[in-house]
């Protein structure tokens, strides 16, 4: 309805029609938690950043909050894990020795 000034609500990649002008978040490379930031995406995270730890690798985790960018890359339970573009787990808290077995065979 552009007749009476009206500007049509535009989405940016964080979802928040146009609040903040986010840029997408480049998932192809790296270690990812995606979720909402409930308190099971952050128990992920944790056993993410511990299990990292045991393994001596000092990698930076993500955290992708967009629940359009995550059902974009084909997650429809979270929380999950994301390492390179690939997902490694989704639906679950993995423990931390669950997340050191899989960083070590991706």
């Amino acid at each position: 309805m552009g007749l009476f000034g009206k500007k049509k609500e535009e989405k940016t990649a964080c979802g928040c029609a146009g609040g903040c002008n986010a840029p997408a978040v480049d998932t192809s490379r790296g270690i990812f938690v995606l979720g909402g930031g409930c308190a099971k995406c952050n128990e992920l995270e944790a056993a993410v950043r511990a299990a990292l730890a045991e393994l001596g690798r000092q990698e930076e985790v993500g955290h992708v909050t967009d629940f359009v960018q995550i059902a974009a890359l084909g997650v429809m339970a979270t929380p999950a894990l994301l390492v390179d573009g690939k997902v490694l787990a989704s639906g679950r808290v993995l423990k931390k020795d669950e997340v050191k077995a899989l960083l070590q065979q991706a």
